[in-house]
């Protein structure tokens, strides 16, 4: 296609419409349209900085340096992924994402993931400099006082994620720190941390890691939501309660829940445990959604009787996912599963 096409085509389509098209685009195929004339330009860079995924190290640097060199293009960005969780980062290469940060004025999105090694001492000074109000936040930055001091400072968060260690520094909010937050995701954080971003705040969908010194104190802190928790997973390695333990001890706190997904990967639960468990599910008024996953030898003959059990004592169930992986639905009265 020549020049006059290009030029042809971008007066006869409305901006909107142009828009709508280069957003179908591959990020690869965007470059050569940015060339073709000015209101091509335009819409093609909005359209290129307004999503920055994941990406190398050796792409990602360069693309960190073109932020800082171009406020007008960096204003565009609403969401940045950094995943730099299977490299060692220098601290110059720290100092550059912090300054990027400080460019990103409308960005509302944000994902660092850094690897095990940095993780071991505090980096959210690099998270210091945001101007922004964000959205959601996830990152495997130490939950120390520095990140607090991060968060206090978002007033706009809908969703936390915080994959990093929980250390022995205070880590405390005011009770005006993200009146927003409706989510919460963690991995290592501790009852402490948990406690502190759920307390007096309207958070109604949590993902949590149990360990086994921890014992319940993670389910307690759930209770400080000025909200009904609604939507609730749980993951362990070494947490081996048994379902007929685990799921009273859910309810018993948590009776509102609509969806309750359990994945306890160390475990061995056999065909009669999980039999056991359904008058447990009696206690939940609202549930609706469940996943319980964990190692057994159930067959999928033994699995559809356990979905059914479990739909008896709780019949505001309406899908099951059990050990086998497979989805459990009613239909015409029975239960059955996909494939």
């Amino acid at each position: 296609m020549d020049q006059a096409y290009f030029c042809l085509l971008s007066r006869a389509l409305p901006v909107e419409i142009l828009d709508c098209i280069f957003q179908e685009l591959e990020p690869q195929h965007l470059p050569p349209l940015l060339r073709a004339n000015r209101d091509f330009h335009v819409i093609g860079t909005r359209i290129l900085y307004r999503i920055i995924p994941e990406m190398p190290v050796h792409r990602c640097i360069p693309c960190l340096k073109a932020l800082c060199g171009s406020p007008t293009n960096a204003a565009l960005v609403r969401k940045l992924s950094i995943d730099w969780s299977h490299h060692r980062v220098i601290s110059n290469l720290f100092r550059l994402l912090r300054d990027a940060l400080k460019h990103l004025t409308s960005i509302r999105h944000l994902s660092i993931e850094l690897s095990p090694h940095d993780n071991n001492y505090g980096l959210a000074w690099v998270l210091a400099g945001l101007r922004a109000q964000l959205k959601t936040l996830g990152t495997s930055i130490l939950c120390d006082a520095q990140l607090a001091e991060v968060l206090e400072a978002q007033p706009a968060l809908v969703e936390l994620g915080l994959r990093g260690f929980q250390t022995k520094q205070g880590f405390t909010l005011s009770g005006g720190a993200m009146p927003l937050l409706r989510s919460l995701r963690t991995v290592h954080a501790g009852p402490n941390v948990i406690s502190e971003v759920v307390r007096g705040r309207p958070i109604e969908g949590v993902s949590l890691s149990m360990f086994l010194d921890d014992g319940c104190q993670p389910l307690d802190s759930l209770r400080l939501s000025t909200r009904p928790i609604k939507r609730l997973t749980i993951m362990s390695l070494d947490y081996t309660l048994a379902p007929t333990v685990l799921l009273p001890e859910i309810a018993k706190r948590l009776p509102e829940l609509e969806a309750l997904h359990v994945v306890v990967l160390m475990a061995l639960f056999d065909n009669r445990t999980l039999q056991d468990s359904g008058p447990c599910l009696s206690k939940f008024s609202d549930l609706r959604y469940l996943t319980f996953m964990a190692a057994g030898s159930a067959s999928i003959e033994d699995e559809g009787e356990i979905a059914r059990t479990w739909s008896k004592a709780c019949p505001t169930l309406r899908t099951i996912i059990l050990p086998k992986g497979k989805v459990w639905f009613e239909r015409d009265g029975k239960w059955t599963c996909c494939g």
